[in-house]
């Protein structure tokens, strides 16, 4: 495939196109990534340099790929943190051009905005932005738990009430929804659910709950999400590839004792994904 990502970029450490891109390319994709901010280090840090882009340079990236006739060949745009609705707007322009010029391109969205214990880490409305404006223009969907029930307006605490409420987002525009962090009373302690809903049906997958939570994760599962769903055409193959590669990135994140995710150490298991899990049709 042919992928624009339009994210964050970091030199050091691994979050936004930081993350997306390598997995993307070890897969065997092209990535060309139209960064909005270019930082030293992810924010978790605390403390970070760097540029934020304005929004208008981030369009003219994109106008500069336009001419040379290069969107017409993207089959897929992915996108995650958006840190602003200016920058929020011009992904979008950039969706409709990409569909213009080829209207079987799929656009992949990370609706970036917060999680369990943290509650939102973007700015005020931005959540809304990506719920009323964002999610009915995406075909595939990657929100956290506690991104899906902010999108929904209720929580889910049932594996049947998570569902339901995936029905009600691809309702309003995306047909793929992955949901990631799930947990619910059905999952034992110490571990935790990925749900992937298409037009196909309902599936998920159980792993190990790891005892660490870094950066860029998110980023990376979509990603390989967006890369297994669109290669072989299987939301539920894209759920076993794609979280058995993730596990295996976290493991060897653990095991080096960083905080920054090993996706180097790692990168066999990405091009290869060993199947670990077991995919439970849920309908």
């Amino acid at each position: 495939m042919q992928i624009l990502s339009i994210q964050s970029s970091v030199a050091f450490g691994h979050v936004g196109n930081s993350a997306a891109v390598f997995p993307l390319q070890r897969l065997g994709h092209e990535v060309w990534p139209v960064n909005t901010v270019h930082f030293s280090n992810h924010t978790g840090y605390g403390a970070w340099r760097g540029p934020l882009l304005d929004p208008s340079d981030v369009r003219e990236v994109i106008a500069g790929i336009d001419d040379r006739g290069a969107l017409a060949e993207v089959d897929a745009v992915l996108s995650g943190y958006q840190g602003d609705p200016a920058v929020g707007a011009v992904i979008l322009d950039a969706v409709a051009r990409v569909k213009e010029l080829n209207p079987d391109a799929l656009y992949c969205c990370d609706p970036v905005m917060g999680d369990v214990g943290r509650g939102m880490f973007v700015r005020p409305g931005i959540p809304e932005y990506l719920r009323d404006t964002v999610v009915p223009r995406a075909d595939i969907l990657t929100p956290n738990h506690f991104e899906l029930d902010f999108l929904v307006g209720r929580p889910t605490r049932t594996l049947a009430e998570i569902v339901d409420a995936v029905d009600v987002l691809r309702e309003r525009g995306p047909r793929d929804v992955l949901v990631t962090s799930v947990v619910h009373g059905e999952v034992p302690e110490g571990r935790i659910d990925v749900v992937a809903v298409s037009d196909a049906g309902a599936w998920a997958v159980e792993t190990p709950l790891l005892p660490i939570t870094p950066n860029g994760c998110g980023d990376v599962t979509a990603a390989l999400y967006l890369a297994h769903l669109r290669t072989t055409g299987s939301a539920q193959v894209a759920l076993e590839r794609t979280t058995s590669a993730v596990f295996a990135i976290l493991e060897e994140t653990l095991a080096a004792g960083t905080r920054e995710i090993q996706l180097v150490a790692a990168q066999e298991a990405i091009a290869h994904p060993p199947a670990r899990f077991a995919v439970r049709r849920l309908r």
